[in-house]
């Protein structure tokens, strides 16, 4: 079938629901599928659902570990409804099946007989993480963990025995750092315990130290050196106040700390400190970007670092002893996932994706720079040509630098071989401090090859990637200051031939959810609809509800709500007290079990926008949190959005 055809088809058969969908919302009553809720959401045509299947059906895989005896990785990808744990011995051969869980794996380790594997799972989405080790003997997970607190995903000692984990079951709202023997679990110990949030990025060869971070903000990151012997712990301290230190690994003797840190630069730079002289050095000067992650091998002799150059990933592996860079080819433009060495150090493996690829296992031998790669996942029988890479632009927004407009950068992907002018989809990341980057998004794909829309990724102020004095633009009372950055993407998308400005539809998740109903607010009357996934409707609601042990941390980015002055400025700029604002259809999509935004951000505001007759349709998941991850239930999400924007971009939804 053509897509012509398809999309002659498709609108015929929207217009025959248009009756049921214009029905004032008010009116619909909710209805539950299962473990889905749904308002106002009309039938989802068959030959949709066929159409969209194929993207659905696209898969990723990442690393998780190298076994520690045959050479063998782990990684993790989907093959049913959630992503779970596979084997993998040999370059591009089979993925072998570890785990058979309801809900999704990210990461896991071995322990050092390779008998079995430490992971953590949730349920429903609530993020609430326990540590299990799954026994590959007699295929049964272990839980670890108390069943009910909340748990990191464990970093195990070189030798593998000991585990490091943080956790907040001391009082639910602190995340201390516990140390546990594999082997005994249940004796696991408070290794340290303090006001904030922290967590465990590595141990010294030698298993005497852990360095821990505090995440205090974007802007204020902090380390620590635990001496696991005596108890006493070291302050990693900037010179220059505060700083965000980040991503702390040991030299193979313990007696050399390296480490991110942008303390006295706009960037944050790859660092080595001294621990003797407490001496710093920085190591990545001529670099002006920020180093994101980093990663010593197990025996201590080599380090992996990522430079994120403008949203593309550069890969460098150093010699910790003599500093110098080893050769390594020029990999495709896109993102690189989780580092790790094999227990020799001599091979690095890792995840990278770009816009055209899904994420694969690649595999470096550190000696000849040579790369392989391990997995080449399946993109649903779609022909892989037709995907489209993204082009970078930057479009001046309403304040200036150096007396010049200063300039926000986007990513636009654009339909191929056929005419425009095309409506256009502005989806904008989470966060804030997020960053849109190339890579691989098969609904990204399939927006473009099968609705005929530009879909434009704006990184507003207050996205990370562009130097700390970018990502502070938008902090507490400046906060729709990252709104006005969509007016001007607005502005500049009338002056493209190429664009309609006249169908235009924003859409985003979490922090995202907020710019769209923000926008909508401001920008009305230029838009055509929006579509907010976990979107944060009040500001002040939102930090009242939102999970104990996030609540501060929060604070310190959009501000505290606490304080007269602040509560204020949210109630002023909050979407849901501008409601009447609103006037262009509105998607709103939930998870019930979302921690960071409670459901009530979204049922407060479907509640309005109903009470003012406007049109909005609701989804709502009940075994999903922050986002669906499920594959069934992000199948219905995007078949159900992909209908929304037809509807939109046909005029016929009012």
């Amino acid at each position: 079938m053509t897509k012509i055809f398809y999309t002659a088809l498709f609108t015929a058969m929207l217009a025959l629901n248009v009756g049921a969908i214009s029905v004032n919302a008010a009116q619909t009553a909710r209805i539950e599928r299962s473990n889905l809720v749904i308002e106002s959401v009309p039938f989802i045509p068959k030959d949709l659902t066929d159409r969209l299947q194929q993207y659905t059906n696209t898969r990723a895989a990442s690393m998780a570990d190298w076994h520690p005896l045959d050479g063998s990785l782990l990684i993790t990808t989907r093959f049913g409804e959630a992503t779970q744990l596979h084997s993998i011995a040999s370059p591009l051969g089979a993925r072998r099946q570890l785990t058979f869980l309801d809900e999704p794996l990210t990461d896991g380790a071995y322990t050092n007989d390779g008998q079995g594997i430490i992971y953590v799972r949730d349920i429903g989405g609530s993020e609430d993480y326990q540590i299990y080790r799954h026994d590959l003997v007699s295929g049964r997970p272990i839980l670890l963990t108390d069943g009910k607190s909340r748990h990191s995903m464990p970093l195990l000692s070189s030798d593998r025995k000991r585990m490091a984990f943080s956790s907040n079951q001391r009082n639910g709202l602190d995340v201390d750092i516990y140390v546990a023997d594999i082997a005994t679990p249940e004796a696991a110990k408070l290794a340290y315990a303090a006001a904030g949030s922290w967590s465990a990025d590595a141990w010294s060869v030698d298993g005497k130290q852990l360095a821990i971070t505090q995440y205090v903000s974007i802007s204020d990151r902090r380390i620590v050196l635990l001496d696991l012997e005596t108890g006493a712990s070291r302050a990693i301290k900037p010179k220059r106040g505060m700083a965000a230190l980040s991503a702390p690994q040991f030299s193979a003797d313990g007696q050399r700390l390296f480490y991110t840190s942008d303390d006295g630069t706009d960037f944050a730079h790859l660092r080595v400190r001294d621990l003797r002289t407490n001496v710093e050095t920085i190591l990545t000067a001529d670099d002006t970007w920020d180093i994101t992650h980093a990663q010593v091998s197990d025996t201590g002799v080599l380090l992996a670092y990522v430079v994120n150059k403008d949203g593309i990933d550069r890969l460098r592996i150093m010699d910790t002893s003599t500093l110098n860079e080893l050769p390594l080819p020029t990999l495709p433009d896109g993102q690189i996932g989780k580092l790790t060495f094999s227990p020799d150090g001599q091979q690095l493996a890792f995840s990278m994706t770009t816009d055209t690829l899904p994420s694969d296992v690649y595999v470096a031998n550190v000696k000849t720079g040579v790369v392989t790669r391990w997995t080449e996942s399946e993109v649903g029988g779609l022909n892989a040509s037709m995907f489209v890479s993204s082009r970078k632009i930057r479009y001046p927004t309403f304040d200036a630098v150096a007396d010049k407009p200063r300039q926000i950068p986007a990513l636009v992907y654009t339909p191929r071989g056929t005419p425009g002018p095309y409506p256009v989809i502005i989806q904008i990341h989470g966060g804030p401090e997020g960053q849109e980057r190339a890579g691989f998004v098969s609904e990204t794909q399939a927006l473009v090859n099968e609705l005929d829309a530009v879909v434009i990724k704006p990184n507003v102020r207050g996205s990370t990637g562009y130097g700390k004095s970018f990502h502070t633009l938008d902090n507490a009372a400046k906060r729709e200051d990252s709104v006005k950055d969509i007016g001007a993407l607005l502005d500049w998308i009338a002056t493209q031939p190429d664009l309609d400005a006249k169908r235009v539809v924003v859409y985003g998740g979490s922090y995202g959810g907020y710019m769209v109903l923000a926008s909508m607010v401001l920008y009305g009357d230029r838009l055509a609809g929006g579509i907010d996934v976990v979107g944060i409707s009040n500001f002040n609601t939102f930090l009242t509800n939102t999970r104990g042990y996030r609540q501060d941390l929060r604070r310190i980015e959009y501000g505290d709500e606490r304080d007269p002055k602040m509560r204020a400025v949210f109630e002023r700029i909050s979407p849901l007290n501008n409601v009447e604002r609103i006037i262009k259809p509105l998607l709103i999509v939930q998870g019930l079990n979302d921690p960071r935004v409670p459901v009530t951000e979204s049922e407060q505001m479907l509640s309005a926008l109903k009470a003012k007759g406007r049109t909005v349709w609701y989804l709502m998941a009940k075994d999903e949190g922050h986002g669906f991850r499920k594959k069934s239930n992000r199948a219905y999400q995007q078949q159900v959005q992909f209908m929304f924007l037809e509807k939109v971009f046909s005029t016929s939804l009012d």
